[in-house]
């Protein structure tokens, strides 16, 4: 469970404790860097003794954990001897620092003891709830030692040249102190982490500028937390370190993914395109070159995720290799980024060398994307061992129809098609101003996509006409009611009237919850509060549906799904999680939610622009 542990994060390296700083077994709580588990537990005793916790003081990377020992204390009713355990998360690094305060009127004598339980495990494993751990091997002596497991090394130190113990798994370090009266002793335990194989490393840089107060003391706060939160899940690769993006979300997606990479670049564009220029280079960089079934690689296809070594997900039956391209929206989403980054005010020339890239996407988009020549984006898992599913509903049993049962691929689903109609139309003003051919065949591609989607996708059920969530593999509605269509607002594939009709359905009780919209209808079959797909609110889908509304001239709409969001945030203390169900009188956590997440995170932006103050009158 994720939902009640703390996390401290500065990407790639991050650890998980309980609200008092303290470790559990069988839990997520430990270390972790990259795509590894360092160490299981890190405990702080004093006498052998944990303090009793008093309270904590965090940030996104440093924690205070502040504690009193009673049998170190006078006989006053008040708390005289008191710790201060802080724990500051680098990138690379993690230290322990322990100060013990005194105020009594007498000498405090006392042993303060950090122990280290090393547990080398890969996060798929940690995620699995194996307990197989790697051996290590360790070498060293007073107060140095370096841990060895394969391509990973950890330095210890411990400051005041006390020896360090290891007995196992575990590495202890332990200070006798002699505190006198209004006086403090401190400790410190540093760890220093490396990966030789590592993909992705930190940056430090400021990628987007501060978002200005708008006199909304909940907004307000929760974008000054987003914004430190996503500032710890900002990256590089190892070999570009000028090209940054932001990791997908702790603990699980610590690296780089095509779609929520792209979405959290768009939704932040408000802020800057330092963020979008770095993110559409590095994807750019790994674009796709050949067919591939095993890795769902084509030629101009941009990818799902990387990583340093393959992902496997037993329970699941899933493998993916470390360059995976399982996605069927990332590849209209990164033409999209490039045409916003342009928008957003950066010279068209300045883009100009990633125009062999929009080439090549565009043609991912006529010639692989549509696998069986009907005129739709459609994914179907080649391999028997990828995703079941490509959007961003990924899940294995997040399409499905009106009755709870799967849909079976090939797959088409809805808001792909509004990708694909606002990537041509894009590719078309990007491709005029570049002063290349080719803008009226996408402009066309773009009509023609209109009519079929109008012809295939819309249904009605019980007197209610709207967007299907998909067409299966016989090219049948998926006939359910879900967050998806919200995606299709102001991409230029619905009209007026369809969009007015989108819109009433996303703040009807069927989808609203009150805390976002629901990703699938509280009155179809498959619905389920708690499932990840299938009824939890998502923040970054109703944010892109925000943004949907505010473009398509929705304002009181945006305006009204902006609120539900701001209300959410104040629920999880503006650390907004990836997803939770919207169900009742408050939003209930979703026990494995990653937090933060960086799409979740960034959805502040498109609530501040619906909420503030000069918006445009509602449609009519």
């Amino acid at each position: 469970m994720l939902n009640d542990r703390l996390v401290l994060l500065a990407a790639p390296t991050q650890a998980w404790c309980e609200l008092d700083g303290s470790t559990r077994p069988e839990t997520i709580d430990g270390l972790y860097h990259g795509d590894w588990r360092i160490a299981s537990g890190i405990e702080l005793t004093v006498d052998g003794r944990r303090p009793e916790p008093l309270g904590t003081r965090r940030t996104t990377g440093r924690a205070v954990f502040t504690g009193v020992c009673p049998h170190l204390d006078d006989a006053t009713k008040d708390p005289r001897v008191i710790t201060e355990h802080t724990r500051e998360v680098r990138p690379g690094a993690v230290s322990e620092t322990v100060k013990l305060a005194n105020a009594t009127d007498r000498l405090v004598r006392a042993r303060i003891t950090l122990t280290v339980t090393l547990a080398f495990t890969s996060l798929d494993l940690v995620r699995a709830g194996s307990d197989v751990v790697a051996p290590f091997t360790a070498a060293g002596s007073g107060s140095r030692l370096t841990i060895t497991q394969d391509t990973r090394t950890v330095h210890a130190s411990a400051g005041g040249g006390v020896v360090l113990r290891r007995d196992e798994s575990r590495v202890a370090a332990t200070w006798f102190v002699a505190v006198e009266s209004g006086n403090a002793a401190e400790v410190q335990l540093d760890l220093a982490i490396a990966d030789s194989a590592a993909v992705t490393a930190a940056i430090s840089r400021p990628l987007w500028a501060e978002p200005a107060p708008t006199g909304d003391a909940r907004l307000d706060r929760w974008a000054s937390t987003a914004s430190l939160e996503l500032a710890g899940l900002a990256m590089v690769t190892v070999d570009h370190s000028d090209e940054p993006f932001l990791a997908a979300g702790a603990p699980w997606y610590l690296t780089l993914f095509g779609r929520d990479s792209i979405t959290a670049a768009r939704l932040l564009l408000p802020l800057g395109t330092d963020l979008a220029l770095g993110t559409l280079r590095a994807l750019a960089r790994r674009q796709g070159t050949k067919d591939d079934p095993i890795g769902a690689e084509s030629p101009g296809k941009i990818l799902h995720e990387l990583r340093a070594a393959p992902l496997r997900i037993p329970r699941e039956g899933i493998v993916l290799p470390p360059v995976y391209y399982g996605t069927i929206d990332a590849t209209p989403l990164w033409i999209c980024l490039l045409h916003d980054t342009w928008r957003a005010g950066v010279p068209i020339e300045d883009l100009r060398p990633l125009l062999p890239n929009l080439i090549a996407a565009l043609g991912w988009l006529r010639d692989s994307g549509d696998s069986d020549d009907d005129g739709f984006l459609e994914y179907i898992d080649r391999s028997g061992r990828g995703l079941a599913n490509q959007g961003w509903k990924d899940s294995f049993d997040a399409v499905r129809h009106r009755n709870g049962s799967r849909a079976e691929g090939p797959i088409a689903l809805c808001e792909a098609q509004g990708y694909a109609c606002e990537a041509a139309l894009d590719a078309a003003a990007m491709l005029d101003a570049f002063g290349e051919p080719g803008s009226g065949a996408w402009r066309a591609y773009a009509d023609a996509l209109r009519t079929r989607f109008r012809e295939r996708f819309w249904v009605e059920v019980d007197g209610v006409r709207f967007p299907a969530i998909a067409l299966d593999g016989a090219k049948h509605p998926v006939a359910s009611l879900s967050s998806n269509i919200g995606h299709l607002l102001g991409t230029g594939l619905l009209d007026g009237n369809e969009e007015r009709l989108v819109a009433d359905l996303l703040l009807s009780t069927r989808l609203a919850s009150g805390f976002g919209v629901r990703t699938l209808s509280n009155d179809e079959a498959g619905y389920w509060p708690l499932s990840y797909h299938c009824g939890s609110v998502w923040p970054h889908d109703t944010a892109i549906i925000i943004n949907g509304l505010r473009r398509s001239g929705f304002t009181e709409h945006a305006r009204r799904l902006a609120q539900q969001l701001v209300d959410a945030a104040e629920w999880f203390d503006y650390r907004i999680p990836e997803l939770y169900s919207g169900n009742g009188d408050g939003p209930t956590p979703y026990p494995t939610a990653c937090r933060p997440q960086a799409w979740s995170a960034a959805a502040f932006v498109p609530v501040m622009q619906a909420l503030a103050p000069d918006q445009h009158p509602e449609r009519q």
